[in-house]
């Protein structure tokens, strides 16, 4: 693999970091700034919100410029943010810190992707992605643990000053690193870019993303609750417990990207959402036997994140097929779909708790998982119908030279 996905894992790294880590630092924030804890709390949610704006919209604005140039302006830009989080003399413009690195976090998952796939074959391009979103696995594993320990030691600025750091090496990797002569289709006009939004094929795609995350954190956002509350954990072990659970997540996300470039995107999601809804109604069985639950959150996290590879360059090249001159933007709409997961999952999983128990957080999210395989089967099938289908060893990914692959998608366009 070339040196330069290093430069993108490095950069997901910190991205991931400085995502998650404000969770740990929630109480201290309110404390020092003197604001209770939902508001302390709006720190979490407004990140999202820069992401979700940020991976469609900012992208469709940067769509003609120089895509490494856009790469390191957004290094920048996560740089800056990360100083004024650092310098922040009071809340609101801690809000504005938040935002303004979310909005960052949002197009560089939009365009590294996309940069990711550029830099290697056409059958590794799975891996490619993948190797970049170990970055942001990763970051959950050692980052956020780090990150927290530094604020709680020295101070939650601290903390932001550290990533900012990373950063700046993330931006000096890439610069050095990255070609700056990455082939990518002619963009379009603002309004044309948006033109994905008219794709039924990529808003199933979306759907499924939105499913798939939904109905693992319907479950994961309940997780250390679960495990003190029905396991009969401690604080220490539960902490250990996610430790492991983020190890796993980090492997299975790197053998999500081989499975989907050996059999192809469909078929390695069939596997995956499968596996996954099995492993959840699984733990709702598990949970409240220790040692079962430990070796059940093991294989869990192992197919949780397994999808984003698949998910993200099915999408690729789905976009690649159907509206070319919007590659980015399709991958920036993907990325705002994982989050809008996220937050779907979050919310269903609190009525759940609230209206039953913590462990039937599992079977829900089990079924919506479910539902997510039902739209990948049916995606596969709406692929099986045309000449080129997407699916299986025997048709890779991207098909033929990069050469060939302008002149395939135009004349797929009229399909």
């Amino acid at each position: 693999m070339p040196i330069a996905l290093f430069a993108l894992t490095l950069s997901a790294f910190a991205i991931g970091t400085t995502e998650f880590v404000i969770v740990g630092l929630v109480p201290t924030i309110a404390q020092d700034l003197g604001v209770s804890l939902p508001s302390a709390g709006l720190l979490v949610s407004l990140y999202a919100v820069g992401v979700a704006i940020g991976a469609p919209v900012l992208t469709a604005l940067t769509g003609r410029f120089n895509r490494k140039w856009v790469l390191l302006g957004l290094m920048a830009l996560f740089i800056a943010g990360n100083l004024l989080a650092w310098r922040a003399p009071g809340y609101e413009s801690l809000i504005v810190a938040r935002v303004l690195t979310g909005l960052a976090h949002g197009v560089f998952f939009s365009i590294g992707s996309t940069i990711a796939t550029g830099l290697v074959g056409k059958d590794k391009e799975a891996r490619a992605i993948a190797i970049m979103f170990t970055g942001l696995t990763v970051a959950l594993v050692t980052g956020v643990p780090l990150g927290t320990w530094i604020g709680q030691h020295l101070g939650w600025r601290a903390t932001f000053l550290a990533v900012s750091g990373l950063g700046l090496l993330a931006l000096l990797g890439s610069a050095l690193l990255v070609p700056g002569n990455l082939e990518r289709a002619a963009p379009a006009g603002i309004t044309r870019q948006f033109r994905v939004l008219a794709q039924p094929r990529l808003l199933l795609v979306y759907a499924i993303t939105i499913l798939g995350y939904g109905g693992t954190f319907t479950a994961f956002t309940f997780l250390a609750p679960i495990l003190e509350n029905i396991s009969g954990f401690g604080s220490g072990a539960v902490s250990l417990i996610m430790l492991v659970y983020g190890a796993s997540v980090a492997v299975g996300n790197l053998y999500g990207g081989m499975l989907a470039d050996r059999l192809g995107a469909i078929r390695a999601l069939t596997w995956i959402f499968g596996g996954l809804a099995s492993l959840l109604l699984i733990f709702s069985v598990t949970a409240g036997h220790p040692i079962a639950a430990v070796l059940t959150i093991l294989v869990w996290g192992a197919f949780a994140f397994g999808n984003v590879p698949g998910l993200q360059v099915y999408v690729v090249q789905l976009a690649e097929r159907h509206v070319p001159e919007s590659v980015d933007v399709a991958s920036g709409l993907n990325i705002a779909a994982f989050n809008i997961g996220i937050a779907l999952g979050s919310v269903i999983g609190g009525r759940v708790v609230d209206a039953m128990s913590l462990t039937d957080t599992a079977w829900i999210g089990a079924l919506i998982v479910v539902l997510a395989l039902i739209a990948t089967r049916w995606s596969g099938a709406l692929d099986a119908r045309r000449s080129s289908p997407l699916d299986g060893p025997e048709h890779p990914p991207h098909m033929g030279n990069s050469a060939q692959t302008h002149h395939e998608s135009s004349n797929l366009l009229s399909d």
